[in-house]
């Protein structure tokens, strides 16, 4: 079976069904069940749950398993694990086995320090013959399509994800996602889309570009000039889900849909929230809801005083309260 599949418009990554090409993106602290419930039904034609260590899940952590809940209504639904070995890898992926994530997501783009320098991340783009061999070992011991994601390089003097895009397939890999920034970049500068076509064009399995798709004309001209056949979206779906439904809108009519009005904003907080709370204690889901409604409100009228009125809220109630009086001061702003 080829890696990528057409079917009116849609496409198989490994033989899983994908209705779209617009996917949402892992983040640390954000892709939780709620959160990659709402993307999914405004369009997401693919969730992603947070970053899960395999060196924890080998260490039996609880709390890794709370990030891999997935819920029906989201599939199809990939799991990112990142480790340091082949070895660690393999332990992972057979006591996730359960698990009913549709592809398994082997991480080499994470910048961060700590994940850096522990051999994992994107140091394993400084070591292509290791990176090489985990996927190997993955695709090996897994049952479902494994998939990689990496960034441009490590710095601007190792710009490699051609080769290590090239490893990948070698190695069985079904797709690979090529973040536009080296590590050193962190988020900062722009992201390079011509390393994500130079990658396109180098391997015959599916290639999803990321970096800098902030709306649906980015989105189009993504895949317009490299050539990608999906596009991720990750840090600029955080308080804005309606961005799948509008990448969708525009490209199947040409037409960019006007931001949802204040009154849906406060109408999608509270629904998120209410979500939240299904999973955890209020005392622990309304502090994590703080960074989202600052996310969901900017760019909104009064926005400032929203977050800094809900970075003191504490229950489900007050968040409602403020966010009717937000509403109102607002005067229904993008109605």
């Amino acid at each position: 079976m080829d890696a990528l599949q057409h079917d009116e418009g849609a496409a198989c990554i490994g033989g899983v069904r994908l209705d779209g090409r617009a996917v949402l993106g892992p983040m640390a602290g954000v892709t939780d069940r709620p959160f990659r419930v709402i993307c999914r039904e405004m369009g997401a034609a693919m969730t992603a749950t947070e970053m899960v260590s395999a060196n924890a899940v080998k260490h039996g952590s609880l709390k890794t398993r709370e990030f891999i809940k997935i819920d029906e209504s989201e599939h199809p639904v990939s799991m990112q694990l990142f480790g340091p070995d082949a070895d660690t890898i393999a332990f992972a992926i057979d006591a996730l086995r359960r698990l009913p994530y549709d592809i398994l997501d082997i991480n080499m783009g994470c910048p961060m320090p700590k994940i850096v320098n522990n051999g994992e991340g994107c140091a394993l783009m400084k070591k292509i013959d290791t990176a090489a061999a985990i996927v190997r070992m993955a695709v090996r011991v897994s049952d479902r399509p494994v998939t990689v994601k990496m960034r441009a390089g490590f710095d601007a003097d190792s710009i490699n994800a051609v080769e290590v895009a090239l490893a990948a397939e070698d190695a069985g890999a079904a797709a690979v996602a090529v973040h536009g920034r080296t590590r050193e970049q962190y988020y900062s500068g722009s992201a390079d889309w011509e390393i994500i076509r130079r990658v396109k064009e180098a391997v015959k399995i599916p290639v999803i570009g990321n970096g800098d798709v902030t709306d649906p004309l980015k989105y189009a001209a993504m895949r317009e000039q490299t050539g990608c056949d999906f596009v991720m979206i990750a840090r600029a779906a955080r308080g804005n889900p309606w961005i799948f439904r509008a990448c969708r809108q525009y490209e199947e009519t040409g037409t960019v849909p006007e931001r949802p009005s204040v009154m849906e904003v406060r109408e999608m907080m509270l629904r998120h929230a209410s979500a939240e709370l299904l999973e955890k204690p209020e005392r622990v889901a309304i502090p994590e809801m703080r960074k989202h409604a600052a996310w969901y409100a900017a760019g909104y009228r009064g926005s400032a005083r929203l977050r800094s009125r809900v970075n003191e809220t504490k229950s489900y109630a007050e968040l409602e309260k403020i966010l009717d009086e937000w509403v109102e001061e607002a005067g229904g702003e993008g109605a």
